[in-house]
Parts: structure tokens; sequence; C-alpha cells
């Protein structure tokens, strides 16, 4: 009876995990299985991975052929390292107490640099959801009051030089000569007063009123596009699109889909398994206005993604 090990699908849709068991290779890809060795959440960042790899390594040496997708995860935890070594015990060049230390060693620092994995992305995750909240302020630099001062101290003179302003000297006091006795005047003769006549009247002078400047309007601000009209992104995804800069069908048809993929990826594994191959290019048809041709290749897609028959993991 030919045995693979393999994954067995479950959870819901777009959010699955997998089984690793070991199967008969006729049976379904979900059907019936011998023995169930482990689990593995692509959801989580870092995906969680548990198995037990005794029960790995003993089907693998019965000669059980595992899948792509769990050869791979196989070598990251270390069963395939331990094969290695054992073959390297079985030709006599390393003993079984010193193999053992090897691979234990190894993984205690695989297990290690997962756990520091696992704390960078939740202070990531902690710190982006801060972001988004606004708790974070951005720090406003602070004036140098040490050189206002100097500054203010400075006088710019004609040839350009900074020079210290002087303090203003007191006016010197001048040296008052003796008045000389005024000559007397000779005394006036009387002469006739004139008639008193009547004040004219002012000219009235027209005040000119100038025209007002026109005041300039004030720049209109962009509107925001409705993104869920994208296929495969709702209301959080363009919250979360929004918060990011990515206001219209414009801002995400310039976004590449490794950009849009990485704020899913900050967002958590609410987000992270979604595609966003095709948001670009559905914003490029919605800004251009061709919805009709829009609508049409939206029908033929499955959540955003090119509609695709499911293959074994």
């Amino acid at each position: 009876m030919p045995v693979k090990i393999r994954l067995s699908r479950k959870g819901r849709r777009k959010k699955p995990y997998y089984h690793i068991v070991i199967a008969d290779a006729r049976a379904p890809r979900d059907g019936k299985f011998i023995e169930n060795i482990g689990f593995y959440n692509p959801n989580t960042v870092p995906a969680t991975i548990e198995i037990d790899r005794e029960k790995a390594y003993e089907w693998l040496m019965k000669g059980a052929q595992p899948t792509n997708t769990a050869k791979a995860i196989m070598k990251f935890k270390g069963v395939y390292y331990r094969k290695h070594l054992m073959r390297g015990v079985a030709k006599g060049a390393l003993s079984e107490e010193k193999a053992t230390e090897m691979y234990n060693a190894w993984i205690e620092a695989k297990e290690a640099k997962i756990a520091a994995r696992v704390e960078e992305t939740k202070k990531k995750k902690a710190e982006f959801w801060k972001m988004v909240s606004g708790e974070i302020q951005a720090v406003k630099p602070k004036a140098d009051k040490e050189a206002g001062d100097a500054f203010r101290e400075t006088e710019v003179t004609e040839g350009g030089e900074a020079t210290e302003e002087a303090a203003p000297e007191a006016p010197a006091a001048k040296a008052v000569a003796p008045e000389a006795p005024a000559p007397e005047a000779p005394e006036p003769t009387p002469t006739p007063e004139p008639e008193a006549k009547e004040p004219e009247p002012a000219p009235v002078v027209e005040e000119k009123v100038e025209a007002a400047a026109p005041t300039p309007e004030p720049a209109s601000e962009v509107k925001p596009d409705d993104l869920t009209k994208i296929e495969g992104i709702g209301p959080a995804i363009a919250k979360l699109l929004g918060a990011a800069g990515v206001i219209t069908f414009s801002d995400l048809a310039a976004k590449s889909a490794d950009d849009v993929k990485a704020v899913l990826t900050e967002a958590g594994s609410r987000f992270q398994m979604h595609d966003p191959s095709t948001w670009g290019k559905q914003a490029d048809m919605a800004a251009k206005g061709e919805w009709d041709a829009l609508k049409k290749w939206q029908d033929e897609l499955d959540g955003g993604k090119p509609a695709a028959s499911s293959e074994e993991e």
C-alpha cells in the first residue's frame, strides 16, 4: 500500500488550516487517514507549525513519500536534518551521541529564532495599530533658544557682515554759550484790521473705493473613492488602505501588489490571506471609467483572485 505524508484541509472558506496526516495515496485529500502527526496554520505571522518529529522520522524511514509542502515543513522542523545525521552514523562518519548532540543544538537554535520572530511580529503589530489609532504623535523639533537669542543680538551691516549691536551711547553734553542780550525792537505801528470774511466751504473730495482683490479659492480636497467596488476589498480593508494613504482608485493603481500585501500583512492574520494581485488593474480600470469591462472581468474572479481549480497541497 503506497503511503503519503500530506496535508488535510480544515477550517472555513478563505481561512484554512491543515492537519499533517499519514494517509493512503489513493484516499481523497480530506478523506480517511492512518495517523495525524501534526498541525499547520498559515494564517499567523509567522506560520504556526506543530509536528511530532519522532513519528514523522519513523514514517519517513519506513518509505512514506511526503508531498512538496509536507517535505518543506519537515525540513523546516529538522526531520530531514536528523535523517542526514543518521545516515552519517550508519556510514561511521560520526557517533550516535555526537549526532544526537548536533541535532538537539540545531533544534534549540531554530526554536529560539522562531520565538524571536514571534516577538518581533507582535511589536510591529502593536506599533501599527498605535499609528492607525493616532496614539503615536510626530515629534516636533524644539526651537534652539540660544541660537534665537544670538540672532536677535546681531545686526546685519550694509556690507552683509553680522556685527554685535552696540549699546546706545549717551548724547554728549553740549556747551551752553551765554545768551547775548536781545536788541530792543521798535514799537510796531498800528495797522488797520481787515474785514472778516465768511469762510468758504471746503471742496468735497470724492473718495475712490478700490475694489477688493478677489480672495483665492481654497484648493479642493481630493474626494476619496469607494474602494469596496474593487473585487476582494471590503470595508475593513478599505479602512486599512485609507490609513496607509490609499484613498482613490488612482492611488491603488499606483501601488504595487507587494506594497499592498505588506499593508495587509502588518494588519495581522485577519487580512494577510487576501491576494491583491488584481487590485491594481481593477483600480486602473475604475479610474479610467471602464466600468462595463471591469464588471465583466470581476464576474470571472474569485474573491479578487483569478479562478483556478484547487490543487493538491
